[in-house]
């Protein structure tokens, strides 16, 4: 994983290190299988995200999108794809913490 992580994410990671070595490698099994590509993994991941309602996961995803040079306009159109799912209360959170990380990795 790139990035700085959360310190307690860290801690959990060193106190059971071979849970994160089977959890880590049962990410990139599922990464590896056929079907969608890279890019389209990590919007799907970031949408997953998003309707979980869980801000670290967005703000990783969103991070990590960044990273492997998916647009801004991408990543909140994904957000924006929420709202007749999850709401517009939803959305627009999401949208806020979306925001949280591309004002750190604007160019």
């Amino acid at each position: 994983m790139k990035g700085e992580l959360p310190e307690f994410f860290t801690k959990v990671m060193e106190r059971y290190p071979q849970v994160w070595k089977k959890y880590d490698e049962l990410g990139r099994t599922i990464s590896s299988l056929p079907g969608l590509d890279a890019r389209t993994q990590r919007l799907v991941k970031l949408g997953i995200a998003i309707g979980a309602g869980s801000e670290g996961a967005v703000h990783s995803h969103a991070r990590r999108a960044r990273e492997e040079g998916i647009s801004a306009e991408e990543i909140y159109h994904t957000a924006l794809l929420a709202v007749t799912t999850i709401g517009w209360p939803g959305a627009v959170a999401t949208l806020s913490w979306i925001e949280d990380i591309l004002k750190e990795t604007s160019p």
